[in-house]
């Protein structure tokens, strides 16, 4: 397959991966979702980011229908990222997609909802080592030592069970042997290169002989650097001849090294033609001498930190080559084990940390409708009413045919939502957007309760200020064709007379509505217009939100929750009360209570004692 296959990856991307990673890399990158490497490769997060989703989830991204559906996706993904416990998680956060296999979604929502469990039932301290151990993990890069380490902090809490069953298979004992072990080693380790080649990297304070040998070979090269000035030093004394010379250059070497004087003595010419190619001589040869035994140490104590990784012991000398196969294979399944289950982990335990931060619970999947019981929007900051809502089919009603707060009614396809301006009916459609798609993609939604049913598409529209033929259109042609494809479809439509005239606008909601019932989609249609419709479908109803008054700071008091079956009111005199109650100029305020007049001068005056008398009462 070529880069340039996947989309969104153009000649010029393709060549800035190629260049960068190596096409086969590249594809692996890719494949596994990587972000990271792609923005090492040069590309940006966001670009990296919308490249992977369709690399990986190219069928779910065809259930965001229209852009206000997508972006209530990317703002869903960036605040489940905001509870990542590292970087590498937050970006396989970011590269969710919905799924569109219903076995798919199960496993995912059985993973999440048991690790939202874990979470949940560590207490504070446990909840601050595992914080602290991914925080160390993610300012290493990664590494194989703080993969380890990581792990060995996620059994100490107990986090061994499902959906954690990959960091309780490994070894406590191995894994704390296999800590020390590549504590002693700079970097990480290659386990596809560490058998005899060199890609171990010892580190200081591993082995005491290795680290003197390295002084010494330091003290020699940095000598060797520096030859005419030791010869300066050694000549300083009464020297009578050449022989004395070489001995003093010996003394001073050994001395300034640590080298054993025999040692020195050996590596030194027999046939330096002066004084100055003795030294320089001697020096470089010492230092060669020197990289040797270093790298001779080195690998001595690589191997045997990669039979300690293994948890591996060199039995009897017949069997002794596949005892060695036997350890490095351990050791590649120990660590390589727990950086994939480390990796896991940091990625459910994110939205693990997301679910219970936002108090999310497990959606039923069922083949038709959306119902909520106490739904909130993860959108508004500060306390928020939940409200209940439904439209197709669900078990959440209470008596047949009783409709109430907390059993929305079962059956209707297609809603009319009415009521207040600032009443929540647009925070009503993206919640059940949010709903909709979390459940999607396999995750918790934020209600106590919930039934959402698989679509091949969620519509939503959002209300556009602008008022012209060309939005008219483009609305039309952004919701029309995802209603009438083949399939499951969710309308989401909200103030669709804002982009047209009041009298035709109706028509066409009407028409909308209509079609919705033909095609067996769902829909919530957002309106003003309610008592302009011609009848609807038996398959509609009409649902309300309500005003209810004025609080003690003149603020318009909505009940968010809609009444189901009734149009709701937007009630003016509140809005004019407020305008009387806060007028400062005297003309101003005669104009405002002419217009109260209008809507009902009583309804205004009831309305401004009702607050008056709250205010005297407080």
């Amino acid at each position: 397959m070529r880069l340039e296959d996947y989309w969104g990856i153009g000649p010029k991307t393709s060549e800035r991966l190629t260049e960068s990673l190596g096409t086969e890399r590249a594809i692996e990158a890719i494949e596994a979702a990587d972000v990271r490497a792609l923005v090492d490769a040069g590309l940006h997060r966001g670009r990296a980011t919308r490249i992977l989703r369709r690399a990986n989830g190219e069928a779910g991204m065809g259930v965001l229908a229209t852009g206000d559906a997508r972006s209530v996706y990317d703002d869903l993904l960036t605040v489940a990222a905001g509870h990542a416990l590292t970087d590498h998680a937050a970006d396989r956060i970011r590269v969710l997609t919905p799924l569109t296999e219903r076995s798919a979604i199960e496993s995912r929502l059985d993973e999440v909802v048991a690790a939202r469990d874990a979470w949940a039932a560590l207490d504070d301290g446990e909840r601050d080592r595992v914080v602290a151990a991914f925080d160390d993990y993610d300012a290493a890069e990664g590494s194989d030592l703080a993969a380890v380490e990581t792990a060995v902090a996620l059994r100490d809490v107990g986090l061994t069970e499902t959906p954690f069953e990959d960091i309780g298979a490994l070894d406590g004992d191995s894994l704390r042997d296999a800590a020390d072990a590549l504590a002693d080693v700079r970097g990480a380790i290659d386990p596809t290169g560490v058998d005899g080649d060199g890609e171990i990297e010892v580190a200081r304070g591993a082995d005491d002989e290795l680290d003197r040998l390295r002084e010494q070979f330091d003290a020699a090269e940095e000598l060797a650097n520096s030859a005419f000035d030791v010869l300066d030093t050694v000549r300083d004394g009464s020297l009578r001849d050449f022989e004395a010379l070489e001995a003093a250059t010996i003394d001073h070497v050994a001395r300034e090294t640590g080298v054993d004087p025999a040692t020195v003595r050996s590596v030194a010419p027999d046939d330096a033609i002066d004084a100055a190619d003795f030294v320089s001589a001697t020096l470089r040869d010492l230092v060669t001498e020197l990289e040797a035994a270093v790298a001779e140490r080195e690998e001595t104590v690589a191997a045997d930190i990669r039979e300690r990784i293994g948890g591996m012991r060199v039995g009897d000398e017949g069997d002794k080559g596949e005892k060695d196969d036997e350890a490095d294979e351990a050791a590649t399944g120990t660590v390589a084990g727990a950086v994939a289950a480390v990796s896991d982990a940091a990625f459910l335990l994110s939205l693990a940390r997301f679910a219970v931060a936002y108090d999310l619970t497990r959606p039923t999947l069922v083949d038709d409708g959306v119902a909520v019981r106490n739904a909130r929007n993860l959108f508004i900051d500060g306390e928020v009413q939940p409200v209940s809502y439904a439209i197709g089919s669900h078990s959440l009603a209470g008596e047949p045919g009783v409709a109430s707060v907390d059993a929305p009614p079962t059956g209707d396809r297609v809603s009319v939502l009415t009521g207040a301006n600032s009443g929540g009916k647009t925070t009503l459609l993206e919640t059940l957007c949010a709903v909709a798609l979390l459940a999607s993609m396999g995750l918790p939604v934020p209600a106590e309760e919930a039934e959402v049913g698989a679509f091949d598409r969620i519509v939503f529209h959002r209300r556009h200020a602008s008022f012209n033929a060309g939005v008219l259109e483009s609305t039309l042609k952004s919701v029309v064709p995802p209603l009438v494809e083949d399939g499951r479809t969710l309308m989401l439509v909200d103030e669709f007379e804002a982009i047209t005239e009041p009298g035709r606008a109706a028509n066409l909601l009407n028409g909308l509505v209509t079609l919705t019932v033909d095609r067996g989609a769902l829909g919530v249609y957002v309106t003003h217009l309610a008592e302009d419709l011609s009848p609807l479908p038996e398959a509609a109803r009409i649902d309300g939100i309500f005003a209810e008054g004025l609080t003690n700071d003149l603020d318009l008091r909505v009940d968010y929750q809609p009444r189901f079956g009734t149009v709701g009111k937007s009630t003016p005199e509140f809005i004019v009360s407020r305008l009387v109650a806060n007028a400062k100029d005297r003309g101003v305020r005669a104009g405002f209570e002419h217009l109260a007049g209008a809507v009902g001068e009583e309804a205004v005056q009831r309305t401004l004692s009702d607050v008056e008398w709250s205010e005297g009462d407080d």
